[in-house]
C-alpha cells in the first residue's frame, strides 16, 4: 500500500513567531513511500508587516515583492487541503510547525499536530553525529547539487531536502544502502593494506632459544618436539 507524506518549507520574517514574525512563503512536496512525486504546493504571502533586513539577506526577498500577494487567511483552505492528514517532513521541523500553527492560530484554526512531524534534522543528527547537519551541509555530503542556492527559497529547498531524504531513509535504494556503505568501508580498508608495506623481523638467536624454552616449558608433549 501506498504511503503518503509532504515534506514542505518555509520562509518567515524573522525567527520568532510569538514575537510577531510572519510566514512569507511556503512551498511543499508530495511524496509517496518517501519519493517526491511531481505534485507539489507553492504560494508568496503578504506577511501583513516589514521585513528586517536581516531576514532579507537570507531568502533576498523585500516587502515590495510580496505587495499585492495573498494573505496566510486567503491560503490557508488550500494548504490544508495539499497536507491532508498525512505526515510532514521538514527540515528543523519544530521551527516551520510553530511557524504554521502561529499563523493558523491567528485565524482561530486548529494546529497541526505535533504528532504528525518528521524532522530530518533529527535524523541527520542520529546517522550522522559528529558532522555538520545543516541542509546544506547534507547535500555536500550526498553529491547534490547546491549551485542554485544562492538564497533560502522555500522551493529550492524543499527539492534539495527531497533528495537528502532519499538518502537519509533509503530511498530508491532502500535495503541497499547500508550494502553500499558497508562496501566503501571494505574498499577504504582494502586500499589501506595494500598502500601497507608490511615489516619483516628477523628473531636473533637468543630469542630463538627462549622461545623454545618457554615452549618445552609449557607445551612439554607437543608434536613438533616429537621425532618424525
Amino acid at each position: 500500500m501506498n504511503q503518503r507524506s509532504v515534506l514542505f518549507d518555509t520562509e518567515t520574517t524573522g525567527v520568532d513567531p510569538d514575537k510577531g514574525d510572519r510566514i512569507i512563503e511556503i512551498a511543499a512536496i508530495e511524496l509517496i513511500n518517501d519519493l517526491p512525486t511531481d505534485n507539489f504546493y507553492h504560494v508568496l504571502v503578504d506577511p501583513e508587516r516589514d521585513i528586517p533586513i536581516e531576514a532579507t539577506r537570507v531568502h533576498g526577498m523585500t516587502i515590495e515583492d510580496l505587495r499585492g500577494k495573498p494573505k496566510f487567511k486567503d491560503i490557508a483552505d488550500d494548504f490544508l487541503e495539499f497536507i491532508q492528514d498525512d505526515p510532514l517532513v521538514a527540515h528543523n521541523a519544530p521551527f516551520d510547525f510553530k511557524f504554521i500553527n502561529a499563523e493558523l492560530s491567528r485565524i482561530k484554526r486548529p494546529a497541526v499536530s505535533l504528532d504528525r512531524m518528521i524532522d530530518t534534522l533529527k535524523l541527520a543528527r542520529a546517522k550522522y553525529p559528529l558532522s555538520p547537519n545543516s541542509l546544506d551541509a547534507l547535500c555536500r555530503r550526498f553529491s547534490i547539487d547546491l549551485s542554485a542556492r544562492t538564497t533560502h527559497n522555500a522551493l529550492l529547498d524543499c527539492k534539495l531536502l527531497s533528495e537528502v531524504y532519499i538518502q537519509l531513509t533509503g530511498g530508491r535504494q532502500r535495503g541497499l544502502g547500508f550494502a553500499r556503505q558497508d562496501s566503501e568501508k571494505i574498499g577504504k580498508v582494502y586500499q589501506n593494506l595494500q598502500e601497507h608495506t608490511p615489516i619483516f623481523v628477523k628473531p636473533t638467536q637468543q630469542e630463538l632459544e627462549e622461545h623454545e624454552k618457554f615452549l618445552q616449558k609449557k607445551v612439554p608433549n607437543a608434536l613438533w618436539h616429537q621425532e618424525s
